[in-house]
Order: structure tokens, then C-alpha cells, then sequence
């Protein structure tokens, strides 16, 4: 590892954010936290030899927010991947103010198309006009600026080369941000030739030696706690942005409980995979894990051993392109009336992805999950 992406604040110097204050009985906020309670009224059904009887329920939540955002790292499991360049780079040309010249003119960082930094939420009518505010305005939110990143990959090309192999950003772009791209280069990963498509052996050249996956995963969970200590981090969010891998089976014996998983990965089982090991190590430092990936990472096992440690865990793929515009598309089907029963589509813009794709196994993962035919 030869750098990382240093956050910085996200605002700009003399910004002052502005404030979204709550006059209501059910809020109370102090210097540290905001804390509200909430009342959710649900309908419980219970069939009876008379009939469906409908009972109105109501249930209170508690709900606690900091109003500081914590200082946080993001560990990305394919940092030299498609996603992991463009993300970073992207981090980098807001940061900087970046703009670059294209056919259409000249184009300025931003981030649009951002839930958290770019939308706005409706709160209601003031008697005059509709009252919208921004999303990070009415909780705080961490700015991607003031994100510390770094991550694994089994392709030793810094985030400079990869970018430049992703071929996303424009090319007077992709000069500016070389500066800051080209230090950075991701640690070894896990890499099981089982898991993902043969032909991404070519890239696998930045790997974690041997076949032992209990070293595999104290070496991970070293990783993790070095780059948590390196930069003083309050939290650690492990993302998943690598290769699909083929689905793992999930038998009893092997990943049911937490303590089957942690003993199969004691055994180097077959069926324990590199997003398995790399999930399992998040929970065991206190990290949270978010699979952006469609296979079946999230065993029952995890999930308990996550319970068990109070970490959080989720995801079944990013859903970010293809899968986004189906999603609109048989939303919009539905509700006119329509019932879509297969979507037959051609990825041929997919990059790398298409290609770990072409095989059956790993296209298995994609097609359960997005429930294709």
C-alpha cells in the first residue's frame, strides 16, 4: 500500500451549513445527538374460522442520531476495478474543483446524481408554496470529501493505470487527477480461482500467498485494524465492489450458525469464499460490510455472527446500471397493469464485469438475483 485518499472537509471555506430546526414534542436535540420518537401505525392480520380479522397497531421507535458524523474510513474490496478508479476519482475532482474540457464544453465536478449531497426532501405547504429542503440538511450526513479510502485488489496496477484501463473519465480528466491517483496502489487480495471467472487469472497478480484461509483472514483483519489505527477512525466500512463470484452453497455443517462459519474458515473449506473471509473479518474488527456484488456473501453465519458483535451487514449488488433502469421499467409495467415475466437484455458496455460474467456460474449469481430468466 502506497497511499490512500486523505479526507478533507466537504465545505467550502466560510460555507456556514445551515440548520433544519424542529419545533415538535416528539424531538429533542442537544450539543451531541438528535433524538426523536416516531409513531408507526400497521395493520396485524390474523385469519380466523369467521373470517380475516384486521386489528390497527400501533408501535413507538426511538430513534438516536449523532450530530457530529464520525470520522470514517472505506475499505473497497476491488479498488482497481471499474468502480473502485471512478469512485475515487471522482472523490478527488470534487475535492479539488476539478474541471475538464469536453465536446459539449467545459464541465465541472459535481455530484449529481447523490441521494445524500445533491437531493432534496418535500416537508410539506406553507400556505404559499411547496417547502423543500436539501436530504444532508435535515440530519448530518458525511461528505464523500471527508472520506478516507483505500482497499484491496489481485491487480497491482495503482488507481492511475486502472483508471485509465476503465476508460470512463475523459482524458484531460484523467491527467488531472494522475497526481493524486498514481501514488495509490491497492493491497493484495484473496483471490480463488473457483469463485470467479477463468479468465481473470491474467489480472490475479496482487494476491495474498497460500491456500490457508485462516491466515487469509488474520491477514485481512490486520489490514483492517492498521488502516483504522494508521488514520484514527471512529468507523471502517468494508464495501465489496470486486468480481461477482458463483453462488457458495448454504448447507447445515458449513455456514448456518456463526460458529459453523468460523470453523469451516478454520478448515479452509471449499465453499468458503473471498467475500465470505472478507465480511467475516469486517464483523470480527468492529467494521461494518456492504456487499455491492449479487452473490450469496450473507450466509445465515454472518448474519448471526454480525448480530453477535452489533455490526452492521448488507447488500446484494449495486443495482447502479442495467439493473436500475429494469427496476424503473417493471415498476412502471406493474403499475399499469402490465406483469413483465423475463427481461432479456445484452450487456455489451459491462467492461470487465461483462467478461467474469460469461461464464454460467458467475452469471448465476446475477440472474438469481435480479431474477432473470
Amino acid at each position: 500500500m502506497n497511499g490512500s485518499v486523505n479526507g478533507i472537509n466537504g465545505t467550502t471555506a466560510g460555507q456556514k451549513r445551515k440548520r433544519l430546526i424542529v419545533d415538535s414534542p416528539y424531538v429533542r436535540c442537544d450539543e451531541n445527538e438528535i433524538e426523536t420518537t416516531f409513531h408507526y401505525r400497521k395493520n396485524h392480520f390474523l385469519h380466523t374460522a369467521e373470517g380475516l380479522k384486521v386489528s390497527p397497531k400501533e408501535h413507538e421507535y426511538l430513534f438516536k442520531t449523532q450530530l457530529k458524523p464520525k470520522k470514517t474510513g472505506l475499505l473497497l474490496v476491488g479498488l482497481g476495478g471499474n468502480n473502485g478508479s471512478t469512485s475515487v476519482g471522482a472523490i478527488f475532482a470534487n475535492k479539488k474543483h476539478m474541471t475538464w474540457r469536453t465536446k459539449e464544453g467545459v464541465q465541472s465536478a459535481n455530484y449529481f446524481g447523490s441521494v445524500t449531497q445533491t437531493s432534496t426532501v418535500h416537508l410539506g405547504w406553507d400556505g404559499e408554496q411547496q417547502v423543500h429542503v436539501p436530504f444532508n440538511e435535515i440530519i448530518p450526513i458525511l461528505s464523500p470529501n471527508d472520506l478516507i479510502i483505500d482497499g484491496w485488489d489481485i491487480n497491482n496496477k495503482n488507481l492511475y493505470e486502472a483508471m485509465i484501463r476503465a476508460q470512463v473519465f475523459e482524458p484531460e480528466l484523467q491527467e488531472k487527477l494522475r497526481p493524486y491517483m498514481e501514488p495509490i496502489v491497492p493491497m493484495p487480495s484473496i483471490y480463488y480461482s473457483d469463485f470467479i471467472a477463468a479468465n481473470q487469472g491474467d489480472r490475479a497478480n496482487n494476491v495474498i500467498p497460500g491456500t490457508d484461509k485462516k491466515q487469509h483472514l488474520e491477514h485481512i483483519r490486520r489490514d483492517i485494524r492498521n488502516f483504522k489505527e494508521k488514520h484514527d477512525l471512529e468507523c471502517v466500512i468494508v464495501l465489496w465492489t470486486a468480481n461477482t463470484e458463483r453462488y457458495t452453497d448454504v448447507v447445515e455443517g458449513l455456514n448456518m450458525t456463526a460458529e459453523q462459519m468460523l470453523a469451516s474458515i478454520d478448515k479452509s473449506a471449499d465453499e468458503v469464499s473471498p467475500s465470505n473471509i472478507f465480511a467475516v473479518a469486517a464483523i470480527l474488527e468492529g467494521a461494518h460490510y456492504i456487499n455491492g456484488s449479487p452473490q450469496n456473501t450473507l450466509v445465515p453465519g454472518i448474519i448471526e455472527l454480525a448480530h453477535k458483535h452489533n455490526v452492521f451487514v448488507g447488500g446484494d449488488d449495486f443495482k447502479s446500471g442495467q439493473t436500475k433502469i429494469k427496476s424503473a421499467l417493471v415498476d412502471f409495467l406493474v403499475s399499469s397493469g402490465l406483469k413483465p415475466e423475463s427481461i432479456v437484455s445484452y450487456n455489451h458496455l459491462g467492461n470487465n464485469d461483462g467478461k467474469n460474467l460469461s461464464e454460467a456460474r458467475q452469471f448465476r449469481s446475477k440472474r438469481t438475483n435480479e431474477g432473470c430468466k
